[in-house]
């Protein structure tokens, strides 16, 4: 008996966000416990911090700006164009890849703001900025069942949400400019 295309492409999509879901989830520091030969002297000192606390708020910014710039152009690129175009419509030529890279993007741009948002408690004034902007994050979880129903107010949300993070970031001193990722680092997560 023949699957429907539509449930191979649903199956598809929720495959490749899983899959980089779970990329983007592994890949913790593996250690082994071995027999310790440190001397308790030893393990007084303070091991010298390579970076200062302001030097960590300025690589957090850095790395703030980093992840929502990826967000931010994988939004735009395979979300709110195919969207202006009108590829999310019922019929729409070439539909189904769009959604199907669309669910793609909205899993990685959910992902790396996630990310700018772990990144923005390093820097106070960035934490601040960027409070408000947690229920809108959240809410970006739901964009591509939404999209597949046809809501076309789903991306221009994620959208809103997008500029909302990039004025947070510009507020607190930390301008995000868009970065389109490459396919590759798409897949990924």
């Amino acid at each position: 008996m023949p699957v429907p295309i539509r449930r191979l492409v649903v199956a598809l999509t929720l495959c490749c966000a899983l899959v980089a879901g779970a990329t983007a989830c592994g890949g913790g520091e593996k250690t082994t416990s071995t027999k310790q030969t440190t001397s308790a002297a030893a393990v007084d000192q303070a091991a010298p911090s390579p970076t200062t606390s302001a030097e960590r708020q300025k690589f957090a910014k850095t790395r703030f700006i980093a992840n929502a710039g990826l967000a931010a152009g994988a939004t735009y690129q395979w979300i709110v164009k195919p969207w202006k175009a009108g590829k999310f419509k019922k019929g729409a030529k070439g539909r189904k890849l769009a959604l199907v890279k669309a669910g793609l993007a909205g899993a990685f741009a959910y992902n790396r703001l996630k990310a700018a948002q772990k990144n923005a408690q390093g820097d106070p004034t960035l934490s601040k900025a960027l409070a408000p902007l947690t229920s809108g994050i959240e809410a970006l979880k739901k964009l591509p069942s939404k999209l597949r129903k046809g809501d076309e107010k789903a991306a221009n949300s994620f959208d809103d949400v997008i500029n909302d993070v990039k004025d947070a970031g510009k507020s607190a001193g930390a301008p995000v400019k868009d970065q389109v990722p490459s396919t590759s680092q798409l897949s990924k997560g």
